[in-house]
């Protein structure tokens, strides 16, 4: 898909983040692959997604765009998203749309620079790149840097800003307001209405991934509410 066709298809929409980890009930193509389906019928414009199996399965069943990554964690870096060469190669194989990875500044695995990736993927591929960012900085650098677009899904993650307030509406829009690329609007928006103020804010497109693919922490929502005001009411009671 050329550069201008997925900007223009994305634009003012919904991506569906569908991953499970291992040790979650939805793991597996199969079920990635419907749970993507799920999300085209109720109108998604593309999908992210992690690893090459579940990339290949949620392709087939879809037909949809696909921004792909593959969380691999190393010991001798924090960035676990697409972290080296070795999994930008997976995903071109895997002739994903899109190649997200970690553009934050925090060391990477085997010494390899951002831009040394961003080449890599330009030498060897027609993919766009997206590149996950934490804070405003990391968004400005990573956009000179030669990324295609930025993505806020990292904030709150790095040691440095966990104790920014999610989803990070803020962020959102400095980035839309300064940044030469288009911003994309992910982490932890958990509402339409905080998708929607996002997009408000400037965002060219919004992921939202557990709020729709994860049941059993959005019942964990609900549940804690729940026990919450169950004890006010005793509280009250006695």
């Amino acid at each position: 898909m050329a550069y201008k066709d997925f900007f223009n298809k994305i634009k003012g929409e919904l991506i569906v983040s569908c991953q499970a980890l291992p040790e979650e009930p939805l793991h597996g193509p199969e079920t990635m692959a419907k749970m993507a389906l799920a999300a085209k019928i109720g109108g998604a414009k593309a999908i992210r997604a992690n690893g090459v199996v579940d990339i290949l399965a949620i392709k087939a069943a879809t037909s949809l765009p696909v921004i792909g990554l593959i969380k691999q964690e190393y010991t001798n870096s924090p960035v676990y998203i697409t972290p080296t060469k070795k999994e930008l190669q997976a995903l071109m194989d895997a002739k994903v749309e899109v190649i997200a990875l970690d553009a934050t500044s925090q060391s990477r695995p085997n010494r390899e620079a951002l831009g040394e990736m961003i080449a890599y993927i330009r030498d060897h591929s027609n993919c766009l790149i997206m590149g996950d960012v934490s804070n405003f900085e990391e968004g400005i650098a990573a956009a000179w840097a030669g990324v295609d677009m930025i993505s806020t899904t990292l904030s709150s993650y790095t040691p440095y800003t966990k104790n920014r307030l999610i989803p990070d509406l803020p962020l959102i829009e400095e980035l839309a307001k300064a940044s030469k690329v288009p911003v994309i609007a992910e982490g932890n928006i958990k509402t339409p209405d905080e998708a929607a103020e996002a997009l408000r804010l400037g965002a060219h497109a919004v992921v939202v991934g557990t709020a729709i693919t994860r049941p059993q922490i959005v019942t964990k929502y609900f549940h804690d509410a729940i026990r919450r005001t169950a004890v006010k009411i005793s509280e009250k009671k006695i």
